[in-house]
């Protein structure tokens, strides 16, 4: 996979098992200059782990430097999930409500309820989520 068709992130191995490998994403000051940092969870945060399935041909041991990668079509479509949609069902839901003779506030708590509800869904069906989004990681 070509560079470009990747995000990726320093890190370090946690610990390794085998049902899997949790990598703490190290912090970077790049991340600053970052055009990206603002629909980037990791930059926001100090610590970041990452557990990442097993691979039978590596071997990974606790402190090791690796670098975790994730394709870019993830990442854009977790920032649709989390970001984009709900915007559209909250402008979507009051808008309509306002339509349909609701008064504003009773448009502006419905629009609320449905990204309440739209995240409450997205929590129900976070494992399934969480199998689509496969991390991968590689020795430095």
């Amino acid at each position: 996979m070509a560079a470009c068709e990747q995000i990726s992130h320093p890190g370090k191995v946690i610990s390794a098992g085998p049902d899997g490998t949790s990598v703490e994403i190290l912090s970077s000051s790049a991340c600053g200059s970052c055009h990206a940092r603002g629909l980037c969870g990791l930059g926001e945060y100090d610590r970041k782990v990452v557990k990442v399935p097993p691979d039978p041909s590596a071997l990974y041991e606790k402190g090791e430097e690796v670098e975790v990668l994730l394709r870019a079509s993830m990442g854009l479509k977790a920032v649709w999930l989390c970001y984009c949609v709900p915007l559209l069902a909250l402008v979507g839901v009051a808008l309509s409500s306002l339509a349909l003779g609701a008064g504003e506030l009773a448009s502006a708590l419905a629009g609320v309820g449905s990204v309440a509800l739209y995240y409450l869904i997205l929590w129900l069906f976070r494992k399934r989520l969480q199998n689509e989004y496969i991390f991968e990681i590689r020795k430095l």
